[in-house]
């Protein structure tokens, strides 16, 4: 279903709610600038990588992730840790066990970074180059789509730090961009993952917003306690 395929009326909804959602959301824009350009957690792919591995076990993001992913830096800057992909790829959980105790999510990290690792290119050049040719169609059948413990969500959030604009059809991105549908009365699906990510093609042909500021969009409304996240961690997204 195409922009124009959407009666006007819905369309103008559409960006209504939208602007609504993202006005909060200030600063979100120049976080997914640096998404896109690889350049998140000081533009070190390892970190990214460590980063997806660790959010692919369902953690709170900001409590729990990038805290750990915080003290790997912390490691990795003092020599005590895998800096680059080939390293990564060798990595010993007896070593890091103490910084991260889940089995599952180093080996998922030592596998992507296996995957990427390239004699010839940056590690950065290697990401990229990956994320703009693999397709979200055929993830299942994709060398990082075949790690054991990537599932389509950590699929999609690779590609999107290796500068491809799109989102990933995770449990709150589904809730918020179904309920941006319904308020405002526009007939796009949102039930399976392709059609989730391709409506949020959609919504962002509409409004003007990019698909990765919509997905991002979606968690940072979130609320934990009283404050919503946006608020709260505007100045990490910053850093992170």
């Amino acid at each position: 279903m195409s922009p124009e395929s959407l009666p006007l009326d819905a369309q103008e909804r559409l960006r209504e709610v939208v602007n609504h959602y993202m006005g909060p959301c200030d600063g979100l824009r120049a976080h997914c600038e640096r998404c896109l350009q690889t350049s998140r957690w000081g533009g070190s792919v390892t970190l990214m990588i460590i980063d997806a591995a660790f959010m692919s076990i369902g953690l709170n993001y900001f409590t729990s992730v990038v805290p750990a992913v915080a003290r790997y830096e912390e490691w990795m800057k003092e020599g005590n840790a895998p800096a680059s992909l080939d390293e990564l790829a060798k990595l010993s959980y007896e070593h890091l066990a103490p910084l991260w105790t889940n089995r599952r999510s180093w080996q998922v990290a030592r596998d992507v970074a296996a995957c990427l690792a390239n004699e010839t290119l940056s590690d950065a050049a290697s990401l990229r180059n990956w994320a703009s040719s693999a397709s979200v169609s055929s993830w299942q059948t994709d060398r990082v789509g075949m790690v054991k413990g990537v599932g389509i969500n950590t699929f999609q959030y690779l590609r999107m730090m290796g500068g491809v604009d799109t989102s990933m059809p995770d449990k709150i991105v589904r809730r918020v961009v179904a309920q941006v549908v319904r308020e405002a009365e526009a007939e796009l699906p949102t039930e399976g993952d392709p059609e989730l990510i391709d409506t949020i093609d959609r919504i962002a042909e509409v409004t003007g917003h990019r698909p990765i500021e919509l997905c991002w969009m979606t968690w940072m409304v979130q609320s934990e306690g009283k404050v919503m996240r946006m608020a709260r961690y505007r100045e990490l997204l910053e850093r992170i």
